[in-house]
């Protein structure tokens, strides 16, 4: 896929289990090497958020060779990308989050990241950018993994990325010399977005993961009878905090359909648990958004059990952006 030169190219991965324990001592697996050396590395990214992080990064109290076989990992993938690479702690869940940022693409501050060691059942990795032509102003980016588990929490860790969300500091858009930053996240959310694309019917006798639907569905009424609906409280909060789902605006505005196809529910082990969903997505503030040239989903199959969000943004428009030159969206304008 060539990359025109105005392109920034943006990626959320989902790497089932950071592509597996290793096959020997110092050999990644297949699924590793077909990942990062035979999909990303030919997109030339100039950002990758990845959400499984499983064999990259160990737990306090991990003996010498479990760190030394992730560090090992962790280096492998930042050579295979040419990139500066940030992790996360490990939380109560088994996988941490990760990032890659292209070396050149940004500009780093000397202390970059944040992090996060409480209320997060996967922490997210926070890392501070800075566009060469707009230093001045700070980008938050993240890479989430929201907890497949308990919806309350999800919604809890929601909340909680919203104090990045503030940095952007739209409410003193009267005042234009006021400190303002953007903000970009990108996350499996392990919830469907606002109206799913498609929709799920989570009251199919299809659906025998009835453990799975409690996770990620809720009833409108008490009792066995009870109809079941997606759960939609994270998007529904990006949308009232004022971010934008890159792939909306993609579909909205550029005319691309297809960058609302399902990113999830494909693999043979997701049977019975209601079908496909988009339940990774990357959310921009509401000026970022607007530099979203395209958005793709492309094809993981045989590789992971989630497919790979691809937004790419225009440099140019990025930059004014951050500059302030037009204004920004209103929350809920893309609303469908």
């Amino acid at each position: 896929m060539q990359k025109a030169a105005d392109d920034m190219r943006l990626i959320i991965m989902n790497l089932k289990n950071d592509g597996g324990p290793n096959i020997k001592r110092r050999r990644l697996p297949e699924r590793w090497h077909q990942a990062y050396e035979g999909i990303l590395a030919p997109l030339d990214p100039d950002l990758v958020a990845v959400t499984e992080f499983t064999y990259s990064q160990t737990r306090a109290g991990a003996t010498w060779a479990e760190k030394r076989s992730a560090n090992r990992r962790f280096k492998a993938a930042q050579d295979v990308l040419q990139s500066h690479g940030f992790r996360a702690e490990k939380g109560q869940g088994r996988n941490s989050t990760g990032m890659f940022v292209r070396k050149g693409s940004f500009i780093l501050d000397p202390d970059p990241q944040r992090h996060y060691t409480r209320v997060y059942r996967t922490p997210p990795t926070h890392a501070v950018l800075r566009l060469p032509e707009v230093p001045h102003v700070p980008i938050n980016a993240a890479s989430h993994h929201a907890p497949y588990c308990n919806p309350l929490l999800q919604t809890i860790e929601g909340y909680e990325l919203t104090s990045m969300v503030d940095k952007v500091k739209a409410h003193h858009d009267d005042e234009p010399d006021s400190p303002h930053a953007a903000t970009w996240l990108f996350g499996d959310w392990n919830q469907d977005p606002w109206k799913p694309t498609p929709g799920i019917s989570w009251n199919s006798p299809d659906v025998t993961d009835v453990v799975h639907r409690c996770h990620r569905a809720r009833k409108l009424s008490d009792g066995p009878d009870g109809l079941w609906v997606s759960r939609t409280a994270v998007d529904e909060l990006m949308m009232d905090a004022g971010m934008h789902d890159a792939a909306r605006f993609a579909a909205m505005h550029c005319g691309q359909p297809h960058a609302l196809d399902p990113t999830a529910g494909f693999a043979r082990s997701a049977r019975g648990q209601g079908g496909l969903s988009r339940i990774d997505r990357g959310y921009l503030d509401g000026r970022s958004v607007q530099a979203v040239k395209y958005v793709r989903v492309l094809d993981m199959n045989g590789i992971s059990d989630h497919h790979i969000v691809l937004i790419v943004l225009s440099r140019r428009k990025l930059v004014q952006a951050l500059l302030r030159e037009f204004p920004s969206l209103n929350p809920w304008d893309l609303a469908a």
